[in-house]
């Protein structure tokens, strides 16, 4: 597939996607950059380290401005998404592995929720009454 063809196929899914899977996509780019900062910790690449860490802190605000505050859940969930982003923070500023291993595992952890959740979505709208 050519450069331009995969581009038209990621911008067609971006814009396609229910605001459910938008954010299943978040967390996937979140994960993706954290897996690119390690990368750089460990070939002792520091703009690779700053670059990817700083994108995936920019999506865990996106994520945290984003939360309804109605939703009692957001009590919940908003001091975690804080957490993980001062522990972003930390492993850029110490240059530690093991920081971002526990950053990663945790939004690890949101995303398979998520997945989880949008899985049940679609499943409640399309398969309603049958064995999806």
């Amino acid at each position: 597939m050519s450069m331009q063809a995969y581009q038209a196929y990621q911008n067609n899914s971006v814009e396609t996607a229910s605001p459910g899977e938008l954010t299943l996509m978040l967390y996937n780019g979140c994960l993706k950059f954290m897996k690119l900062a390690k990368k750089g910790i460990e070939e002792k690449n520091i703009e690779l380290r700053n670059t990817n860490i700083q994108k995936a802190q920019k999506i865990v605000q996106e994520l945290m401005i984003t939360m309804n505050p109605d939703y009692s859940i957001t009590q919940e969930v908003m001091p975690l998404y804080d957490y993980v982003n001062r522990r972003l923070m930390d492993a850029n500023l110490k240059n530690d592995a093991t920081i971002l291993d526990e950053a990663f595992g945790i939004m690890t952890d949101f995303r398979d929720t998520w997945k989880e959740v949008v899985k049940q979505t679609r499943q409640q709208q399309f398969g309603a009454g049958g064995n999806a």
